[in-house]
């Protein structure tokens, strides 16, 4: 039997340990170990003298292609992000954004909405965490917008379907896991993600807009708030910039070099966090607390990316991305078209898996396909299919990949924003979130029809890089 028919049946079975039920990180560790173990074996001709062999050397590989993997340097960034975000929920700048933008937005319709969604794009350029991000203004957001006649099924889509995009706006955990997956740079993955995370909370602000005013009942607008107030609302939210701009200069800096790493620069953010945490009089109690929920989150993470790793290596020696790869381009059809039917795969296989495991299981296989089709690692953009070069197409699927991640978290049914929106919430089922967040499927759709119709909203800034 050939390595790929070796890979297609390994890979059948992990789909089928994951749709019963099997976590994604055991799914994937125990198809890449047996996967790893019936390659050698079948390079002895399946000698059973020399099958304890072949589960030795798989053994080792399993054990040493993780650990070089999760031991590098930048994967420190996904708990630094993660425990950006928790420490600023206990320095209370969470509400301070909430009231800014309340302050400043309410007076549309839809306002308190739209104040929501622009509330979440300015946490989520703190925290790396979509779910924390749901989680958080479930408490803050929904009460306010229940208090003033919202239905609730909207009020708790606007807060899920918010939530998302803590995935796109740096720091975010999934383009860092991206990044070290295709080996492309995680500097510049991050500057990718400002302007179509921004991008996509004004599409959310403009749909909910146009619903208010389509249907005046579901969001009335608040007013009654001076100038005097609404500037007063900015300094205690001036934390969120501070951080968001030391980010920004440790990855890019348009006055020179860059001042270090991102992982310097999402230290730093967490210590200015951190201080004006204790300066608004955090405890020691929900010190306790923010650490345990960033060590949860971060212990998830990485057993998703070891056993994803074993598989991967096994994909590796079976050869099926190169298969894959041959396959797509040789396919009689126009290159962005594959593409489009790989990102619609993706929002159905989205619907039955969490975002992360996801990607992490489908990257090793799509991604050198999705090159190819462009012309390869190396291609300038004169010659590539897509009119951009190697670097740059790497960048751009990046950022695709990962909005379509952000999609997911809000599909039936395993949409987990939706889940932890109902979790925090006694008063709504996770069908009436499902509910609300349908709308929010059209504002995804038209916003990823235009990342791929016009690859300059993602490539601007990390061009300048």
């Amino acid at each position: 039997m050939d390595s790929v028919t070796i890979g297609l049946w390994v890979s059948g079975g992990m789909l089928v340990m994951v749709v019963l039920g099997m976590r994604v990180a055991f799914a994937a560790g125990l198809a890449g170990f047996v996967g790893l173990v019936w390659l050698r074996w079948n390079g002895f001709d399946y000698d059973p003298n020399r099958f304890w062999k072949a589960v030795q050397i798989s053994v080792k590989v399993a054990g040493l292609t993780p650990h070089s993997k999760v031991s590098a340097q930048v994967l420190s960034l996904i708990p630094v992000f993660i425990m950006i975000g928790y420490l600023a929920y206990y320095a209370r700048l969470t509400m301070a954004l909430f009231e800014a933008a309340k302050r400043w937005i309410a007076w549309v319709p839809g306002g308190l909405a739209v104040s929501t969604v622009f509330a979440t794009a300015g946490f989520a350029a703190v925290s790396g965490a979509s779910v924390a991000t749901a989680a958080v203004f479930a408490r803050i957001a929904i009460p306010e917008m229940l208090k003033i006649g919202y239905n609730k099924q909207f009020a708790a889509g606007v807060v899920a379907a918010g939530g998302t995009l803590a995935s796109l706006i740096p720091p975010s955990a999934i383009l860092v896991i991206y990044a070290i997956i295709v080996e492309q740079d995680v500097g510049k993955l991050l500057l990718a993600g400002f302007v179509p995370g921004a991008f996509s909370a004004v599409v959310y602000g403009c749909l909910i807009v146009g619903i208010a005013v389509v249907f005046k009942s579901v969001g009335p607008p608040v007013g009654g708030f001076t100038w005097k107030e609404r500037f007063e609302s900015l300094p205690p939210a001036l934390p969120i910039i501070a951080v968001v701009v030391i980010i920004i200069f440790f990855v890019y800096n348009p006055f020179g070099d860059a001042w270090g790493t991102p992982t310097e620069g999402g230290a730093v953010g967490a210590f200015i966090v951190f201080v004006m945490a204790l300066y608004r009089g955090m405890r020691l109690q929900q010190l306790k607390e923010a650490l345990l929920e960033t060590a949860k989150l971060t212990v998830m993470i990485f057993t998703i990316i070891w056993g994803v790793l074993i598989y991967v290596r096994f994909l590796g020696f079976a050869k099926l991305p190169d298969a894959f790869s041959d396959w797509l381009t040789s396919l009689d059809m126009a290159p962005l078209l594959i593409l489009i039917c790989i990102l619609l795969a993706y929002a159905v296989l989205g619907m039955f898996m969490d975002a992360i495991g996801m990607l992490l299981l489908t990257l090793p296989v799509v991604y050198p396909a999705v090159m190819a089709l462009n012309g390869g690692e190396f291609v300038s953009a004169a010659d590539s299919a897509f009119g951009m070069s190697g670097t740059m197409c790497a960048i751009w699927f990046g950022i695709l990949v990962v909005k379509m991640a952000e999609f997911c978290l809000i599909t039936p049914p395993i949409g987990l924003n939706c889940f932890v929106v109902a979790g925090v919430r006694d008063d709504l089922s996770v069908q009436d979130v499902f509910k609300g967040v349908t709308p929010f499927f059209i504002a995804d759709g038209i916003t990823i029809a235009l990342l791929v119709a016009f690859p300059g909203i993602v490539l601007w800034l990390p061009s300048l890089a």
